[in-house]
């Protein structure tokens, strides 16, 4: 049987030296953070939370465990400064620049078929195909090097479509814009994830004052830096110019204060002739890859009948880790709005939609410590591979319910390559190649969520 001890005095005094040297290299003084200490049981807390942050073997699930154990402890702490917060009640009232058609709630339906009207009318303009195809790319973090293989792989091999609707959560957004301009940004997209290191996305801060006083264990500054050396004006015009033919690039968010996730149309957002545009965009895929508590949430500035608040933004597959289109929007709702038969509608063009999971739909097998930080680490991470699973279901009945060709890939158990730290740049170029060899060959598309039988 386990013993449960108190915190011994020497590990409170190595606490409080830890503290002490993440204050001065900080410039805040001890008194300062004194007040906001939590009590000793929650110093042992944070002291093995220092340690699991160190390791990171758990891709960023050990971080909000460990906070969650601080949470009753940092209660009374300072916290930054911010605007007032969106009520939901008024979010429709909520401006972001001025630009129509930014983004909206997947509550929206009216909002939502308005936007797809639109678009359906401009795309039929520019184009006879009897084909609309769609994209979804998932969450993943550094996995997201499976997809991006798989999409070059694909465009060599020649068969690659032109995807009237793409859609990003996480690093699915940050692929997502590549994606939808096609060919000519592959090597671009490739860059992203072969090219690419720890250092490139974020910094660590001093983990015990990261825990009191900041809003996030790391520093995500390479990774804006990084986002907008890609999201030029040149990128910008072109997404514009896409948009303007009835294509659509969707971008998921999740906004934490209302708890609701928020779909952005960056071709609205290209298309207008606010200055801040780009910078808007580039600020939607942070939000978008932002993991809470490791990375920091994006602050977004908003209006609500003149006045100034804020929203905060952190990744989207906080709500879900992909997603075609929301279910409140239907073939049969698309057809009443513009006027057409829903079986004319349905008959008239093929409708094929590829969703690619960056991930496996199920964590790796361990023997879990009898401890209780481990056990939780291994729960959440089941839970959020289960959650993946729940997402690929709920595209699979959208898409039979509107007559939609269902195609999904992941990570197959051939690929076997350990798991070397977050993005290690070996691991990345490995499954990069395991992607594009898969895509080159002619990937061979599951037509159901796994586990499903017709």
């Amino acid at each position: 049987m386990h013993e449960i001890r108190p915190i011994a005095a020497g590990e409170t005094r190595r606490a409080n030296s830890t503290i002490r040297l993440a204050s001065s290299e900080h410039g805040v003084s001890n008194d300062q953070l004194r007040h906001q200490l939590p009590n000793p049981v929650m110093l042992d807390a944070m002291i093995c939370g220092v340690k699991v942050f160190r390791t990171l073997r758990c891709r960023y699930v050990a971080i909000p465990l460990t906070l969650g154990a601080l949470m009753a402890g940092l209660a009374g702490c300072a916290t930054l400064e911010r605007l007032p917060a969106v009520p939901y009640a008024q979010a429709k009232q909520a401006s972001i620049l001025d630009i129509p058609d930014a983004r909206f709630y997947v509550s929206d339906t009216r909002r939502i078929l308005e936007i797809a009207q639109k678009a359906y009318q401009r795309r039929n303009q520019t184009t006879r195909s009897p084909v609309r195809t769609f994209l979804a790319i998932s969450g993943g973090g550094d996995d997201g090097a499976f997809g991006a293989g798989l999409l070059i792989g694909w465009s060599d091999r020649g068969d690659r479509p032109e995807f009237d609707v793409v859609t990003g959560v996480s690093t699915g957004s940050l692929s997502a814009p590549f994606a939808f301009l096609g060919r000519k940004y592959d090597a671009q997209l490739k860059d992203v994830y072969t090219e690419t290191s720890a250092s490139n996305v974020f910094e660590k801060r001093a983990p015990v004052l990261a825990a009191i006083a900041s809003d996030a264990m790391t520093d995500s500054a390479p990774l804006r830096q990084m986002i907008a050396s890609h999201v030029d004006s040149t990128m910008v015009q072109r997404i514009a110019e896409e948009y303007a033919k009835g294509r659509l690039l969707f971008i998921l968010t999740t906004n934490l204060d209302q708890a609701r996730p928020v779909i952005w149309n960056i071709g609205a957002i290209a298309s207008s002739s606010n200055p801040k545009a780009r910078d808007l965009i580039i600020d939607v895929l942070l939000a978008s890859a932002s993991i809470p508590a490791v990375f920091p949430p994006v602050m977004l500035d908003v209006t609500v009948d003149g006045e100034r608040h804020q929203e905060m933004h952190v990744d989207g597959g906080t709500v879900a880790q992909a997603f075609l289109y929301p279910p409140s929007v239907s073939l049969r709702l698309a057809s009443a709005r513009i006027g057409v038969d829903e079986k004319t509608l349905r008959t008239s063009r093929r409708r094929i939609a590829y969703i690619i999971r960056n991930g496996r739909f199920s964590r790796a097998e361990e023997s879990v410590k009898l401890q209780t930080i481990a056990i939780a680490k291994e729960a959440l991470s089941t839970m959020i591979a289960s959650s993946g699973v729940n997402d690929t279901y709920r595209m699979y009945l959208i898409a039979r319910r509107d007559g939609v060709d269902f195609n999904l890939a992941s990570i197959g158990d051939d690929f076997t390559d350990p798991y070397k730290g977050p993005f290690n740049p070996a691991y990345m170029q490995s499954l990069f190649d395991y992607g594009y060899a898969k895509g080159r060959a002619g990937y061979r598309w599951q037509k159901a969520p796994p586990g499903y039988a017709n």
